[in-house]
């Protein structure tokens, strides 16, 4: 095998990888509609996408291992013989192999395509909770409104956000290009990124503290689909 082929396989792989990633959204997706149509702990439904996620989180992890062998075999093969080719494969093998076997399906919980999962399916039990308790109070459509725009609203853009991001540390919320474009630049000019929102303690947003608030998209979706 060439070392062209192999190059060329890997950007299969890497192509491979985004549509697991697509596949793992639309599985969160098909939970949140499953959780609100019953309960959580009655629907086996939720449990059995749970499963499928993580298969998913099992496949992507596996292929991240694989393409970094072949990239640190090839790489050491370039430096031998041309008759190393000829064993690249059965090293290839034998490494991965190896490194499979060492790993945890435990630690497919700390994949981030998982913890948007598990993040959103526990956002969306709280907030239904949530919700139950403030249908019963009786609040002023002109205030429920305003206070649904401010939710909605991006503190930097000021417009409605299309992927919010929810900060693990302050739980404010920013749409996603928005607040990576403020910590891209602030990285350039070598300073800390502060949180936007007006009064907020937080004065080092870093995208590592950021994750995708699935719950919060579909009520921005289902919101915008009514106006």
């Amino acid at each position: 095998m060439s070392l062209s082929a192999v190059h060329g396989t890997l950007s299969s792989l890497k192509s491979c990888q985004a549509d697991i990633g697509t596949g793992m959204d639309i599985v969160t997706d098909v939970a949140m509609d499953l959780a609100e149509t019953q309960d959580e702990g009655d629907n086996p439904g939720i449990k059995e996408m749970e499963a499928m996620i993580l298969e998913c989180a099992k496949l992507d992890r596996e292929i991240n291992h694989f393409v970094d062998i072949v990239q640190q075999v090839t790489s050491e093969v370039n430096t031998q013989q041309p008759e190393a080719m000829f064993s690249l494969s059965d090293k290839v093998k034998e490494q991965f192999t190896e490194r499979i076997a060492r790993l945890s399906d435990a630690e497919l919980q700390s994949h981030p395509k998982v913890v948007v999962f598990m993040e959103g399916m526990k956002n969306y039990l709280n907030q239904a909770n949530q919700e139950s308790v403030e249908n019963t109070e009786e609040l002023d459509e002109d205030i429920a409104v305003t206070q649904s725009q401010v939710n909605f609203t991006c503190p930097l853009t000021q417009v409605e956000m299309v992927n919010p991001m929810k900060n693990k540390k302050c739980n404010h919320h920013y749409d996603e290009a928005a607040i990576l474009g403020l910590i891209k630049a602030k990285q350039g000019q070598k300073k800390k990124c502060r949180c936007p929102v007006v009064g907020c303690g937080n004065t080092d947003v870093r995208q590592s503290d950021l994750i995708p608030d699935q719950m919060l998209r579909r009520k921005i979706q289902r919101h915008s689909s009514r106006t």
